[in-house]
């Protein structure tokens, strides 16, 4: 399920909810005749990001979605094959694009292991919280599919990308304490993500006060 999602993770900017304005269809687009074939995935899962943020993954169909990228259901289709492998590369490009934060967020205080960690992890908890898949779920609202999408599709995706990150910032770090520091931060930031119990900074505090200890063993002297 992953691989074929994760060949869009180089469009994420295009599509992420942060650069909305590149990738919006505009409003008056004559229906059905199809955008180019480069820009037709990104206009695509474009206005999946709109539809969920307005009505909800559970409430919107393809011929939803069709309509608001001014093509045919069918080109939808043809495209992506069905409903679930749309809403896996939204996902996917979501996630995608907030580990594209934090991994600048890394690499700009890589001299500081603890800042960095710190840094990174508030930063991602700030962001994820206008995420619409975040939002949805949060709020009940039909993100049962969703949260088993951003459970296990986003965490799988968001921890390769991290402990990438880490042995490649700190080569010092060996790949089996990095994949278990990765997939630590990772489930952690989905689950403060989801179930947030204070500020984002607070929490970050707090989970590098945790995991501190452990950095400092795997990264050493850095």
């Amino acid at each position: 399920m992953t691989g074929a999602a994760r060949t869009a993770a180089s469009a994420r900017s295009s599509t992420s909810s942060r650069s909305k304005g590149s990738h919006r269809p505009n409003s008056s687009a004559v229906p059905y005749p199809d955008p180019a074939p480069t820009h037709l995935r990104d206009t695509i899962v474009g206005v999946v990001d709109d539809l969920i943020r307005s009505r909800g993954w559970s409430a919107t169909t393809m011929s939803d979605v069709a309509a608001a990228a001014g093509v045919s259901r069918q080109t939808v289709y043809n495209e992506f094959g069905s409903r679930q492998a749309l809403v896996e590369e939204y996902v996917t490009r979501e996630i995608e694009s907030l580990v594209a934060d934090v991994e600048t967020q890394v690499r700009t205080g890589s001299h500081d292991p603890h800042a960095a960690l710190q840094a990174a992890f508030g930063l991602f908890l700030k962001l994820a919280s206008d995420e619409p898949v975040v939002q949805v779920i949060v709020a009940d609202a039909g993100g049962g599919e969703l949260i088993r999408l951003l459970t296990g599709l986003g965490r799988s995706v968001a921890t390769g990308r991290i402990a990438a990150l880490i042995v490649d910032v700190w080569p010092q770090v060996a790949l089996a304490d990095a994949a278990l520091l990765a997939e630590s931060l990772v489930r952690l930031a989905i689950s403060h993500a989801l179930l947030p119990t204070s500020d984002s900074q607070e929490t970050a505090a707090a989970v590098t006060r945790v995991l501190g200890p452990f950095v400092d063993q795997v990264v050493g002297g850095a």
